[in-house]
């Protein structure tokens, strides 16, 4: 029988690709995906170091492994990605059961550290380079989705935001050629693919290290939205320092390019703003938010917020509520201050903020935010929306669930006469609303609505 492998990913997006990427030069191994830990021999775990909760998830995993490794000498386990490249050796230190560590630089040699470590034992290469050598790896990716892809458009991130590990984890912002990315992307296109999410650290600064010049992430948008085939266009993340007119302009004249946004505010403080490296203020930050709503129809936006940075007081926090409650976000992701070893903010420990301060502040911002997400999709209740089917709900088997051009999460009864595949679209008519999805009732199975009018705007 052929080998059996499990690739867990804790993390982001970039983790996401990074594990399908993983999992396809396994499978050019000759190796099958297996059912579960259980049934396998490979386990690769793909980490993230953003917060310590996310060490904490995958030294716990590792700790609760040691009975399977013991009974399955066979068993080979490895980790890569963020918390490798941050910890390296100190893994197999923690947990000596681990056969190889990796890092984020050398995803294409994890076969051959896994052929190494049969005969070597444990091995640990986390280089601090990516190799420029290295093959390219979305042409074996094991694609999780048949009809949605992740296309990573760059790696690494120049910015030095206080709190953030990436720039040290990642390394420097390298990005793919255009006509790369747009190749790829007619590649997934004409294997069935019909929404491509693009992925970046800052996708608003993509090409700037290709042209030394202006940014071609309006360009891009432009080019992937022009594929035939590929119906939706997202991406993820932009930084609110770098959106450009030129940028919100091709949103709002590029079709396929969806009406969301996610757009980081991290703080409504212009002081915590400033002790974050972030590079703009609460002000400067809704007037780009206004720019892009004005051209945008029906624009959804999310973003992510930091309670508790240290140095923040209750008029830091009161402020970050009061632009929060102004940008009416529809969701956001919220998360209290976790310190990050070798970042500036790890260092600021005469300012931390209490556990229970910042908890307090953290369910007071969630309901902010959870306002106005229902109030967003309560004007949506009666409107005729196209979904993207994604197959049975998670949390009722019964229903569907699809996703709007906002991104927006529906369920569904399914129709009774036949079955409905996942990548299809259908018409549904929302019912009701919650701070975090709708429902809908089903109306009918409809073409994918390629050729919308767009029409040329000027962005100020």
């Amino acid at each position: 029988m052929a080998p059996r492998f499990v690739v867990r990913t804790f993390g982001c997006q970039m983790n996401e690709h990074d594990s399908e990427r993983l999992a396809g030069l396994l499978a050019a191994e000759g190796m099958e995906p297996a059912d579960g830990v259980d049934d396998a021999d490979v386990l690769v775990f793909n980490t993230c170091c953003i917060r310590e909760n996310a060490d904490n998830r995958l030294y716990g995993e590792l700790g609760r492994l040691k009975e399977l490794a013991d009974r399955k000498p066979g068993l080979t386990i490895a980790v890569g990605g963020c918390l490798a490249q941050k910890d390296g050796a100190r893994i197999l230190e923690r947990a000596p059961h681990v056969d190889v560590v990796f890092g984020t630089h050398n995803l294409s040699r994890v076969p051959e550290l896994l052929r190494r470590s049969a005969l070597e034992g444990p091995l640990c290469e986390v280089p601090d380079q990516p190799d420029p050598d290295a093959p390219p790896l979305h042409l074996t990716a094991l694609r999780d989705l048949p009809y949605a892809a992740w296309v990573t458009i760059q790696t690494g991130c120049d910015n030095s935001c206080a709190f953030c590990i990436v720039p040290s984890v990642r390394g420097r912002e390298i990005s793919r050629h255009l006509d790369e990315v747009v190749t790829e992307v007619e590649g997934l296109a004409a294997r069935g693919v019909v929404e491509v999410t693009l992925l970046g650290q800052n996708v608003n600064s993509y090409g700037r290290d290709l042209t030394h010049r202006s940014p071609l992430f309006s360009e891009l948008l432009r080019r992937v939205g022009a594929v035939e085939g590929i119906e939706r266009v997202r991406f993820t993340s932009p930084h609110p320092k770098d959106l450009r007119p030129e940028t919100i302009a091709a949103m709002a004249e590029t079709p396929a390019v969806c009406e969301q946004l996610h757009l980081p505010l991290q703080s409504g403080s212009d002081r915590v703003l400033a002790l974050m490296r972030r590079g703009y203020t609460a002000e400067r930050y809704l007037r780009r938010l206004a720019a892009v709503r004005a051209v945008v129809p029906d624009l959804a936006v999310t973003t992510d917020l930091i309670v508790g940075f240290p140095g923040e007081t209750e008029d830091d926090f009161e402020a970050t509520l009061e632009v929060v409650a102004e940008a009416a976000y529809d969701s956001a992701y919220t998360f209290v201050f976790s310190p990050r070893p070798g970042t500036r903010a790890a260092d600021m420990v005469e300012s931390f903020v209490p556990p229970e301060v910042a908890k307090e502040r953290f369910e007071r911002l969630r309901s902010v935010v959870e306002r106005s997400a229902l109030g967003r999709h309560e004007t949506r209740v009666g409107r005729h929306e196209t979904v993207l089917v994604e197959g049975p709900s998670r949390k009722e088997p019964t229903m569907l669930s699809g996703r709007t051009r906002q991104g927006k999460l529906a369920h569904f009864a399914p129709p009774k006469a036949n079955g409905v595949a996942p990548g299809s679209f259908a018409e549904v008519v929302v019912t009701g609303a919650a701070p975090h999805h709708l429902r809908a009732d089903w109306v009918a199975l409809v073409a994918p609505p390629r050729h919308r009018m767009r029409i040329p705007v000027q962005v100020r």
